[in-house]
């Protein structure tokens, strides 16, 4: 059985009236959304490649779930959305929504997750000047074949006309017992850096495509 050794640094609950928790609902889906569609549709102008830690990562997978909200994934090349260690995503909410909001949203998630997930964890950070958000989290799926642990890290954005909010982030898994050990083990090194890599990246802005 793999164990959680993810230092728990936050996991304060986050209470959300309907109304916003309503508005969170597409970052919320981000966990499990399947990836059904085969067709790239490039809709943030955002073509990649993007390049963080040392990786060039490609448009991969592309989706709009629901009105107004817009899913991109990037993989190195070599790796597939489907089975990826690595993975780069930019996701779109352009609503009436702030950074804490949508972070909010996916802790409430994390949190009914956590009912039947004994690996969840996470930690949230949030700059009050400049209003962003710096989620990290880690989960599993037991019950895969192979199974898999992935950690998360999301930088919650607003736009620069404060309608809607972008998520930037970077995702690892580790398969099987061997591989998800090993990245539980490695988030001792990388987890920190990490973090600040993302927090202070230059990302590219995004514009959604009429």
């Amino acid at each position: 059985m793999i164990q959680n050794e993810l230092k728990p640094e936050g996991n304060a609950p986050v209470s959300l009236s309907i109304k916003i928790l309503a508005l969170a609902l597409p970052f919320m889906a981000a966990i499990t959304l399947a990836h059904a569609q085969t067709d790239v549709v490039e809709r943030l102008n955002v073509p990649g490649p993007i390049q963080f830690d040392g990786k060039d990562f490609a448009l991969a997978w592309t989706s709009a779930p629901t009105e107004g909200y817009f899913k991109q994934e990037y993989v190195p090349a070599g790796q597939v959305v489907e089975t990826f260690t690595d993975m780069f995503l930019v996701e779109v909410a352009t609503r009436p929504l702030r950074p804490i909001d949508a972070a909010g949203g996916q802790i409430q998630s994390l949190q009914a997750r956590k009912q039947t997930d004994p690996v969840v964890n996470y930690d949230i950070l949030h700059n009050e000047n400049s209003g962003e958000v710096l989620l990290d989290f880690v989960l599993s799926d037991l019950k895969a074949d192979p199974i898999f642990v992935e950690w998360n890290a999301y930088r919650y954005v607003e736009q620069p006309d404060g309608e809607g909010v972008v998520l930037y982030g970077i995702s690892r898994r580790g398969y099987g017992d061997d591989g998800a050990k090993a990245l539980l083990e490695s988030l001792k090194t990388i987890r920190s850096p990490t973090i600040l890599a993302l927090s202070s990246a230059e990302l590219p802005p995004v514009s959604v495509k009429d």
